[in-house]
């Protein structure tokens, strides 16, 4: 006998109070049967009418917007953007918060990380529980930091640019992204139409004039000639391999932080605000304090940002080495650092390339890992090499737990740690964590 296929509750609502702030950019509420609600466009306190966006009677919990207000939050605002709403661009989440607010929710769902994940309260891992602001960005209520330098269009049916819904393929199209940086806005991608194209990446330096379009043609489609408000380089994404090609203009943007510059190529990873590299530089070197002949390791490096950093402030007698898995993110790093005679960069995957390269021991240690983290095989060899000091830059709050505790299990201790709202109106936050051997702290 087949089982009775369980009832969708999508389209129910329910009259909630909304509980505390959860990590993803929403709140937990719960229905009058108990039943756990994931409630986006609210905040905690309020009443509201929340609809049931995605789960079941038999579901552990569901997905809803509050898509009535009873009894608003003192911390409530109108949002700036008309595409932020229940059903509209899924790009933001805390548009309805005042700026002060987002960064309290952040500060609240790293401290529930921590806790729930690491054992660590704010005391333990060296946190006062602020979420600083990038310098520049702490506006008034109602205001936006135009901070993206970086921004995903979406193509609908029509040929029209817009941003995907939360949680779906859905196109919304837009007129204007509002936490756009100024140099993708004036490309004016959104102004015109995209034929055959599926997706539309707009990037604009933060220290240079550069700016450059990617685009991922539809199966089959032809790349339009591109027209756009202000002289841009184009690259296209190929159907057959994935790769990024060139078809005119430079095939990098090149950035600046830390008084260097950095090429990075075919839209590889470079931190979205345009404080970030500098923001992020500085709560690194202020917590490892290179000295002139350390040995340190930069995993995850990317395009080379503090494997530059440190390299440059160790002498002739320190070393640093790199280890990144993007291929062209290797090629550029190695350029970017080709004045630092004591710096090499390896290519291949973090935990595939340090055991064979040998290395039993080092100075110092720091990682960027994607967001999933570094886990736990990663952490517990990197526990094994000794290091005076090791910087974790995090993205993801319950990855950096996880592997807080696994450092723990591994002889190390959380000293400092800080936390930078470098994604307003977004639930994201970035995380800099400095670690020492436990035996010194105890």
């Amino acid at each position: 006998m087949q089982n009775e296929p369980t009832s969708s509750l999508v389209g129910e609502e329910y009259e909630v109070e909304v509980g505390p702030v959860a990590h993803g950019g929403h709140c937990i509420a719960r229905t009058a049967e108990n039943q756990v609600l994931f409630v986006r466009h609210t905040l905690p306190g309020e009443k509201i009418i929340a609809k049931v966006t995605d789960g079941d009677a038999d579901s552990r919990f569901l997905r809803a917007d509050a898509v009535r207000i009873i009894e608003p939050s003192k911390d409530r605002v109108e949002a700036p953007c008309p595409y932020a709403g229940p059903g509209m661009c899924g790009g933001c989440d805390w548009q309805h918060a005042k700026p002060g607010a987002q960064r309290r929710l952040k500060g609240e769902v790293i401290a529930e990380q921590l806790l729930r994940l690491a054992g660590l309260t704010p005391e333990e891992a060296g946190w006062d529980g602020t979420v600083m602001p990038a310098e520049g960005d702490k506006l008034p209520a109602g205001e936006v930091p135009a901070w993206r330098t970086r921004v995903q269009y979406a193509v609908d049916a029509d040929g029209r640019a817009g941003l995907r819904k939360h949680r779906s393929h859905d196109v919304q199209p837009i007129d204007r992204c509002l936490i756009a940086a100024p140099g993708v806005s004036e490309l004016g991608v959104e102004k015109r139409e995209w034929p055959q194209i599926a997706a539309v990446e707009a990037i604009t330096a933060t220290g240079s004039n550069d700016r450059q379009v990617i685009l991922t043609p539809k199966p089959g489609g032809r790349l339009p000639l591109v027209e756009l408000d202000k002289p841009v380089s184009v690259l296209r994404v190929e159907e057959n391999d994935g790769g990024v090609h060139r078809v005119h203009g430079r095939a990098f943007v090149r950035e600046r932080a830390d008084d260097r510059t950095y090429r990075v190529g075919s839209g590889g990873f470079w931190q979205v605000h345009p404080q970030a590299a500098n923001t992020l530089v500085r709560a690194v070197m202020q917590g490892l304090l290179p000295r002139k002949n350390d040995t340190a390791l930069d995993l995850y490096c990317g395009v080379g940002l503090f494997a530059g950093a440190i390299g440059q402030r160790l002498g002739e007698k320190g070393a640093v080495l790199g280890i990144e898995s993007g291929k062209r993110a290797v090629e550029d790093a190695r350029h970017n650092l080709k004045d630092l005679d004591r710096v090499r960069i390896e290519h291949g995957k973090v935990d595939q390339v340090l055991p064979r390269t040998g290395i039993t021991e080092c100075d110092l240690i720091v990682l960027d890992p994607p967001r999933a983290g570094a886990g736990k095989q990663v952490v517990k060899h990197l526990s094994g090499l000794g290091a005076r000091k090791i910087a974790y830059v995090a993205c993801d709050p319950a990855a950096l737990a996880r592997d807080l505790a696994y450092f723990r299990d591994g002889g190390y201790k959380v000293r400092t740690l800080r936390a930078f709202d470098l994604f307003p109106m977004t639930h994201h936050v970035e995380c800099v964590a400095i670690l020492e051997p436990a035996a010194k702290g105890v």
